[in-house]
């Protein structure tokens, strides 16, 4: 049971509790919940309230004692009772649901409305009729008093089907282009219906005329578009509630066009449902994100419930504080609110537990699995599980049996409880322990620099007065253990640290100079106050070139200023590139060290010669053996036996120690790298084939374009 408390309004969610992995089978579920010492507070209100993927639609039948409910998948409705707190029945269709009606007592005569047209009406031992309508629909409600179901959907028809004769009658026809909801007024039964347009029709079923129009998107503030009405209800036979597209919810006087109030989520998704709680007088509002309860005459929020995964609808049992929500998950969530009503009487022992239950937040926890990630299922050496049973990936990393986990943490790491141990008992000795001399120190004994900058950039006179009164971070008991436990402690020599450490510096350095720049300019106003206060004691003019001097002195300190700009950065540029070659240069001396701890050093291994010819001389110091290449062993069976044997990891390395062309380097996009040389002579040759093709076919394309002599012939010419 998770408890939240909004505005001093406790939220009890009976449906929260820790889970187990969904790979488990059902049996397994059941015997690790039953192992769990939390399982047997958790209280399962009702057994097995959920569905195989999605809840899409749930209601309550008039007389309070069933839970109906649709889903997918494969697409069905379930039936719960709630004096045995258990499933009745569940059925399955061929469609999925949009929505259903209840319209007897109990569960014996229901509606569902199918997104593919089809209307099923269902008895108490089955499906008793199926029938389709002439276009898609959306919503539909139940008229006792004729025993007519309307139905709208696509288009501007409202659809009458009489369920005692078992016959369409003539529909209404609206001046909306669309319909999304429709509502019966419980007391006088007037038919009101939602458009796409934001209007809201009244139709009155004796006279089968329309009674008013009433325009909603005309009243919102605010509102570029003409949003959608989506949801309708009744408080009782003069009020009623308007939910739009925009995620408004307006409450009427149907006596009046002009709304009593306007409450906005906040968040311009489409309101799905709405709800009264006549007693409390408030307003259940639901759209895909939250569940807002607030008061019908201030519009002031009273409590809300966010969603984990989108809200589809809801249901509340009237003249109580439980509520049930359809979600796009397999839980259906039960919440009980003690502010809004008591509990039903089929569950009135939570009035007794909920003075008892403490506020505790329980989190969906695995606590019989480990999660690692690729790095630490390395260091434990167990890589070679990868694509077995013994892991689950989840995300970037994987799932492992906590027992298993520790085994292995346990042969890594052998002094490594002791570790721990000592250094419990040694901060319990230090806590209890009182020196003679007690000396208050500001500082705290882990990060001490870090907390030097904070005190620093707290005491900063350039801040605001706001600013210098904010809490400290070392104040903060939220960040108390970074200056307690060592385990915070900041490591300068890791890589990180290492690469960030030149920007450190420059943003120290940065502050130092803005520091020394605050003194001098301080200096220098002495200075001039100093001359103001002379030249008004001597009266003499010629102290202005003192200014002017002060301007080109001013001019040459910002020449100065602009210079030492650029030092700096060649300084930070400079300090980069160091720390980078400083962190290049261990990377590759780890991978050098770890190479050669890989490489075998006896005789025994699958990469020593046995044949003393193919042996090479190795100083006497050094109990390594080099290899030959592959070609010298050809005819040496047993040396071919254990190559075959290796692994191609092993063999892709030893081959790589022969030819010397392939090498290990430290890159994001990978880590081997090969070089080769190209034949000087053979790529001559080729150039200068290549050379003498390209002159021969430009003189063949002069060729084609000079014309012969012989071609020109001379036309005589007379000069008269």
């Amino acid at each position: 049971m998770f408890v939240n408390e909004v505005n001093d309004v406790k939220i009890y969610n009976l449906s929260a509790g820790k889970s187990v992995p969904d790979w488990l089978t059902d049996r397994r579920k059941r015997s690790q919940l039953m192992k769990k010492v939390d399982s047997r507070r958790q209280i399962e209100l009702i057994q097995d309230f959920d569905m195989p993927g999605v809840c899409t639609s749930i209601r309550m039948s008039p007389d309070q004692q069933f839970i109906l409910a649709t889903g997918t998948y494969k697409p069905r409705v379930k039936c719960f009772e709630v004096s045995n707190l258990s499933i009745k029945f569940e059925r399955c269709f061929d469609s999925e649901v949009t929505t259903f009606e209840v319209i007897s007592d109990d569960y014996s005569k229901m509606v569902f409305l199918q997104c593919d047209r089809y209307i099923e009406i269902h008895a108490a031992h089955g499906r008793h009729y199926r029938l389709r309508i002439p276009r898609f629909g959306r919503d539909m409600k139940y008229h006792k008093p004729s025993c007519d179901m309307f139905i709208v959907g696509v288009g501007r028809d409202i659809y009458r089907l009489n369920l005692e004769r078992g016959q369409f009658l003539q529909p209404y026809e609206s001046d909306a282009s669309c319909l999304n909801a429709c509502e019966v007024n419980p007391e006088h039964q007037l038919l009101t219906v939602g458009s796409k347009e934001g209007t809201v029709e009244a139709w009155d079923p004796r006279t089968k005329q329309r009674c008013a129009i009433l325009d909603v998107a005309m009243k919102l503030p605010g509102v570029k578009v003409f949003p959608s009405v989506t949801a309708l209800k009744y408080r009782n036979g003069l009020q009623m509630a308007v939910g739009t597209a925009s995620g408004h919810v307006l409450l009427y006087d149907i006596r009046s066009r002009q709304p009593l109030l306007i409450k906005d989520h906040l968040n311009k998704v489409p309101i799905k449902r709405l709800a009264f709680n006549p007693s409390q007088n408030a307003v259940y509002s639901l759209d895909e994100a939250t569940l807002k309860l607030w008061d019908e005459q201030t519009g002031k929020q009273i409590a809300y419930v966010e969603s984990t995964s989108s809200f589809n609808d809801f249901c509340t049992i009237p003249d109580t504080g439980m509520f049930f929500l359809a979600q796009e998950d397999v839980k259906m969530m039960t919440y009980y609110v003690p502010a809004m009503g008591p509990a039903p009487r089929w569950c009135s022992f939570l009035d007794n537990l909920t003075e008892e239950i403490e506020s505790e937040v329980v989190e969906n926890v695995y606590d019989d699995y480990q999660f690692i990630t690729q790095k630490e299922l390395a260091e434990l050496g167990l890589e070679h599980l990868i694509g077995s049973n013994l892991l689950k990936g989840y995300m970037h990393g994987y799932f492992m049996d906590a027992r298993l986990y520790n085994k292995a943490k346990a042969v890594v790491e052998p002094f490594a409880f002791d570790r721990f141990r000592k250094e419990k008992v040694r901060q319990e000795i230090e806590s209890e322990r009182k020196s003679r001399l007690q000396i208050e120190s500001k500082l705290p004994k882990v990060n001490k620099e870090l907390a030097l900058k904070i005190m620093d950039e707290q005491a900063n006179p350039s801040n605001s007065a706001k600013q210098r009164n904010m809490p400290s971070l070392l104040q903060d008991t939220r960040f108390k253990a970074m200056f307690e436990n060592t385990d915070f402690a900041v490591n300068k020599e890791a890589e990180e640290y290492r690469l960030l450490a030149p920007v450190l510096n420059r943003l120290d350095k940065s502050k130092a100079k803005a520091i020394k720049q605050r003194i001098e300019v301080a200096h220098v106003a002495e200075l001039h106050a100093e001359e103001a206060q002379t030249r008004e004691d001597s009266d003499n003019d010629e102290d202005l070139f003192g200014f002017e001097k002060s301007d080109g002195d001013s001019e040459a300190s910002s020449g100065d200023e602009a210079s030492s700009d650029d030092e700096d950065r060649r300084e930070y540029v400079k300090e980069m590139k160091q720390a980078y070659k400083q962190v290049k240069q261990q990377r590759e001396d780890e991978e050098e060290a770890e190479q050669e701890d890989e490489e075998p050093d006896g005789p025994d291994d699958y990469a020593a010669p046995i044949a003393n010819g193919n042996r090479q001389q190795v100083p006497s110091n050094s109990t390594h053996f080099k290899l030959t290449p592959l070609d010298k062993h050809r005819g040496n069976s047993e040396v071919e036996q254990r190559i075959k044997q290796a692994s191609l990891q092993d063999r892709i390395r030893v081959m790589s120690s022969l030819e010397g062309n392939v090498t290990n380097v430290g890159r994001s996009l990978g880590n081997r790298q090969m070089t080769f040389e190209v034949n000087k002579e053979k790529k001559s040759q080729y150039m200068a084939k290549k050379r003498e093709a390209e002159l021969k076919k430009h003189r063949d394309e002069r060729r084609g374009i000079v014309r012969n002599i012989k071609s020109l012939r001379l036309k005589k010419v007379n000069f008269k």
